[in-house]
């Protein structure tokens, strides 16, 4: 791998780190591959998506409201709703060194919430009549169907949702914190959909037991999901997405150890799902048992590897750019911004204050491509990248080229801002301007004066 991009470095100016006029940089523009008919089956397959997600959503929609009731569905949704913000926040700062486009959570969070909740509904209660019917036990048969056939349906249908960013938007999914978002993204709306239905079923079980207050259904049932175990959907299918990003981390040409990842990773959800379901048959304290010994430490351990590899991330940053600062590309101060979050974010702020906010977007952008050219690269060094990386390179340059004249003050104030101090030794000697020197406005020290 050579230290320098495999094409000419950019001339004039800004081979000197200074901004040059971004119709110089339209030369460098690649073309989409692939002939016209690809990209309107890609069109027709996308609207055949969002067809199918809206049809997905009408029809959870009626089942849910069959089975709470309208004032039992409204009372499930203002309930239900609570949680998504924070852990949809919390998962789009855990992305924010290279972050995904919106699109690409709100397609995550929409088939979590539609075709992933459908799926197990269907799915769940059918396998649950059949093994009713066959037992003849109609509780044995809700036990063994949360224990044993929820957690298999259930992380199946949610982990269909990584597996399409997976195959169809890889350029969005390029690691574990990628892997790790999506499915918590997904995992989120998953989780959205089944506490409307099960706050509204317990909402119309108290209209018929007349319970009010903390001794309801409603409130026990908002304080276990809502409360103790927001995260449990989203830290299951994390465990999915985490094994996904390992493979997006291996070779292509090793099919094997690609495919390991991802299947150990959904086995793993499968198995804490399962023993979460059924830590209620564990004892009177099994749920709490469970809750201490099993999903706080998981959920600590996962919480420190996702941040982790995220500071890993800006380290790569740091570690990869120069290479292109020596080919004239970027100014020698902007890998040490683009390696630190403080820097960036003071880098958004100047431009929004001095440019406006489609500057600070338009930097905010600089940020990323700068990222993911810094991440193609480390693949690139380590034997990952695909047949794709001359033109993704190309074009990652092109879209810093157009950015430059914005991004490049925002930047250098960052670096300014966050640069470590130097130290300064003071000679023991006066010197002019300073405290000590005569003519100064404060009085001179002489150790000889009486």
């Amino acid at each position: 791998m050579a230290t320098c991009p495999p094409y000419p470095p950019p001339r004039g100016p800004a081979a000197h780190g200074v901004p040059g006029p971004a119709h110089r940089w339209r030369r460098w523009r690649v073309p989409r591959p692939g002939p016209a008919r690809s990209r309107a089956w890609g069109r027709a397959g996308y609207g055949g998506l969002i067809l199918l997600l809206a049809l997905s959503g009408l029809v959870i929609l009626a089942l849910v409201r069959q089975q709470t009731g309208t004032e039992g569905f409204l009372v499930g949704l203002g309930l239900a709703v609570l949680p998504v913000p924070v852990l949809t926040v919390a998962f789009r700062w855990l992305d924010r060194v290279e972050p995904a486009p919106w699109r690409t959570h709100l397609f995550a969070f929409a088939w979590g919430a539609c075709a992933a909740a459908l799926i197990a509904i269907v799915a769940n209660s059918f396998a649950t009549r059949w093994i009713a019917a066959a037992t003849a036990d109609p509780s044995g048969a809700d036990t063994l169907g949360s224990t044993l056939i929820a957690p298999v349906v259930e992380e199946s249908a949610k982990a269909a949702a990584v597996l399409l960013v997976f195959l169809f938007r890889r350029r969005d999914f390029t690691g574990i914190v990628d892997g790790a978002v999506t499915a918590g993204v997904t995992a989120t709306g998953f989780a959205f959909t089944e506490n409307i239905l099960y706050l509204g079923t317990a909402f119309g079980t108290d209209q018929l037991t007349g319970d009010r207050g903390i001794t309801s259904v409603t409130a026990a049932t908002f304080f276990v999901r809502i409360v103790m175990s927001p995260f449990a959907h989203p830290l299951f299918t994390v465990l999915t997405g985490i094994g996904f990003g390992v493979a997006a981390l291996s070779p292509g040409h090793r099919p094997v150890r690609r495919a390991l990842p991802p299947l150990a990773g959904l086995l793993l959800a499968m198995g804490m799902h399962a023993v979460w379901n059924g830590s209620s048959t564990f004892g009177q304290y099994g749920f709490f048992a469970v809750y201490g010994a099993l999903m706080v430490p998981a959920f600590g351990l996962l919480t420190w590897l996702v941040v982790w590899t995220r500071q890993r991330e800006l380290r790569t940053v740091r570690e990869e750019l120069p290479a292109y600062v020596v080919a004239g590309w970027l100014t020698p101060v902007e890998p040490f911004v683009l390696g630190s979050m403080r820097a960036r974010r003071l880098a958004r702020e100047y431009a929004r204050h001095h440019l406006g906010r489609p500057a600070a977007r338009s930097v905010a952008r600089y940020e990323t491509y700068a990222t993911s050219l810094a991440l193609l690269r480390h693949r690139g060094r380590r034997g990952r990248a695909d047949a794709e990386f001359a033109v993704r390179e190309r074009e990652l340059l092109h879209e810093l080229a157009l950015r430059r004249e914005v991004a490049r003050p925002a930047l250098e104030y960052a670096a300014r801002m966050t640069a470590p101090p130097v130290p300064v030794s003071v000679p023991p000697w006066p010197v002019p301007g300073t405290y000590g020197y005569p003519g100064t406005p404060y009085p001179a020290y002489n150790p000889y004066r009486p």
